[in-house]
C-alpha cells in the first residue's frame, strides 16, 4: 500500500496534546480550513497545528502558541466517533470488522486501493489528520 495519495508536506513532526497527553502528528493549513466548520475556519490563525487522534479528547487540533480547537468544531466529529478507517469513502472501522469476518475485505480494500491509485481519494482535506488512509487497513486486520 505504498500507493498514498498524500505527498508528504510537512515535517510530520510531533507534539503531545495539551488536554490527553498523546503524541499527536502535525497537519497542513489546508486540512484545518476544510475540517473546520464555517465560521470558526474563517479566524484561523497560521501556525504548526497537531492533530488529537484520541476519541476521548475534546481537543481536535492545537497549535504551538496555545490555540486549541474542539473536536465539535469539526465536519468529520461524526466519523471520528464512529472510528472512520477511511474518510474518503466513508468506511467505518465497524464495517470493515464485518466485512473482514463475511470475507469480503479485500473487496473493500481493493476498491480504496484503485481509488487512490487513480487520485480519486481526498485524505488531506477528509481526514482529520491530513494522512493517508491505507495504513489504517493494515493496520486494522493486524
Amino acid at each position: 500500500m505504498s500507493d498514498c495519495c498524500c505527498p508528504d508536506k510537512t515535517a510530520n513532526t510531533k507534539q503531545i496534546c495539551p488536554e490527553c497527553g498523546i503524541a499527536c502528528k502535525s497537519v497542513t493549513m489546508p486540512t484545518l480550513y476544510h475540517q473546520i466548520r464555517f465560521p470558526e475556519n474563517q479566524s484561523l490563525l497560521p501556525d504548526n497545528y497537531y492533530f488529537c487522534p484520541s476519541k476521548t479528547c475534546s481537543v481536535g487540533y492545537f497549535s504551538n502558541t496555545g490555540h486549541s480547537i474542539p473536536k465539535t468544531w469539526l465536519r468529520s466529529y461524526q466519523a471520528i466517533q464512529d472510528d472512520a478507517i477511511c474518510y474518503c469513502f466513508d468506511i467505518s472501522n465497524d464495517q470493515y470488522l464485518s466485512a473482514l469476518k463475511a470475507q469480503r475485505a479485500e473487496q473493500i480494500k481493493d476498491f480504496v486501493i484503485q481509488r487512490t491509485q487513480a487520485g480519486e481519494c481526498a485524505c488531506e482535506i477528509r481526514n482529520p489528520s491530513g494522512q493517508c488512509c491505507l495504513a489504517k487497513f493494515k493496520r486494522f486486520e493486524n
